[in-house]
């Protein structure tokens, strides 16, 4: 069973297993509201709470599901992210197969697979290290492209294991608020109601603020997530303050004692200053109701950007602070590798990737099954 999101185990005097219902009280301090407080939206009318179906990829929480569910016939997580990963690892495979036919490992040979290797989005200091590696041990022997992907895929797993991590919510906060952000396009609305499900499934109480004021579709979207999980969403029309519907979702979500607080936000380029700019005074407006928020801050990015995604995790780390990797869009891209690349510059924790549409397709991020899965190793070694 993966690790989708883990709980941090709270303060020592507080019980090892937390309850679907918590009883731990949550303080809640007097704040002061920020400049121009936002004027309470009305609540929409608390959403039922369907039934869920718990995904093959159940949370491993340290509190039980609600209730057992049955699990939808699916094929297996593995081969989908092969599927998804098919055009990304037809670059690589084709390539290392036409490089090493009948060949011995010169310099020739290793310019050849660097630049394959940065064309694939692995990055300049990745190949680097692969051919480097390659070098010291095979250098004028004939190598075949089965040990090139074997050897290829160990590498790549290296570098990928320590980012290799679930979420982590701490059950010192009361809610733990997450804050998705990216630009257009990335699924961030999409991410969060998966996570909700998620969470709901496991008995947590969620909460969503719909902080894409800008987008109707987006507000509309995340309704329906509440709808199907149980979660009171805040919205407010469109063209709203963004920084104040999310200090109203957390003052709410706090009241209610929620255990966690989703917070959308509204998409925008990295290169926009004005919209930046917002994102940091939503930041600082939930800081004046809980200044140890937001907790976790997930940034959401489309593989098919390839190396345009660094661009966007610097200035969104600069900017809010983000402190959690979701990459979604795998399966319409040949531009895999990039996660790579992600993985060794920045070093940021990769919570979950993404193959496809569906309400399975977003799944916790494994490093091993990764790297075999792009370099076309069938038996996963």
């Amino acid at each position: 069973m993966f690790d989708w999101i883990k709980r941090k185990k709270p303060a020592a005097e507080a019980p090892a297993v937390v309850p679907p219902t918590p009883e731990i009280p949550v303080a809640v301090e007097p704040v002061s509201p920020p400049e121009q407080s936002p004027t309470p939206p009305e609540m929409a009318e608390e959403p039922v709470v369907a039934p869920i179906a718990a995904p093959k990829s159940a949370l491993v929480l340290d509190a039980a599901p609600a209730a057992p569910v049955e699990e939808a016939p699916q094929g297996s997580w593995l081969s989908r992210l092969r599927r998804g990963l098919s055009k990304s690892t037809s670059r690589l495979t084709d390539g290392i197969g036409g490089i090493f036919t009948k060949r011995k490992l010169d310099d020739e040979t290793l310019e050849e697979l660097e630049e394959l290797l940065i064309q694939a989005d692995l990055g300049p200091a990745m190949a680097a290290r692969v051919t480097g590696d390659l070098a010291k041990s095979r250098f004028g022997k004939e190598v075949s492209p089965d040990e090139v992907k074997r050897f290829l895929a160990d590498e790549i797993g290296k570098v990928l294991a320590p980012v290799a991590r679930p979420l982590v919510l701490d059950g010192n906060h009361k809610p733990h608020v997450v804050l998705v952000v990216g630009v257009n396009g990335t699924g961030k609305t999409t991410t969060i109601g998966k996570y909700a499900r998620e969470l709901r499934a496991a008995g947590k109480t969620v909460w969503l603020a719909a902080g894409d004021t800008f987008r109707a579709a987006a507000v509309s979207q995340l309704q329906i997530w509440g709808e199907r999980t149980g979660a009171p969403v805040v919205a407010k029309e469109t063209g709203a303050d963004a920084a104040g519907l999310a200090y109203e979702a957390l003052e709410k979500a706090r009241a209610a004692g929620a255990d966690v607080l989703l917070i959308d936000t509204a998409g925008r380029l990295q290169n926009k200053q004005g919209l930046m700019d917002e994102l940091r005074k939503i930041v600082r407006v939930i800081k004046k109701v809980d200044p140890t928020a937001p907790h976790t801050t997930l940034l959401t990015l489309d593989a098919t950007t390839g190396q345009n995604a660094h661009s966007q995790v610097e200035v969104f780390k600069e900017m809010v602070s983000v402190n959690g990797l979701i990459l979604t869009k795998l399966d319409g891209s040949a531009r895999g590798g990039v996660l790579v690349s992600l993985a060794q510059k920045f070093g940021l924790p990769v919570h979950a990737i993404g193959v496809g549409e569906g309400i399975d397709d977003l799944r916790p991020f494994d490093a091993q099954s990764f790297a075999a899965s792009l370099v076309g190793l069938e038996d996963g070694r």
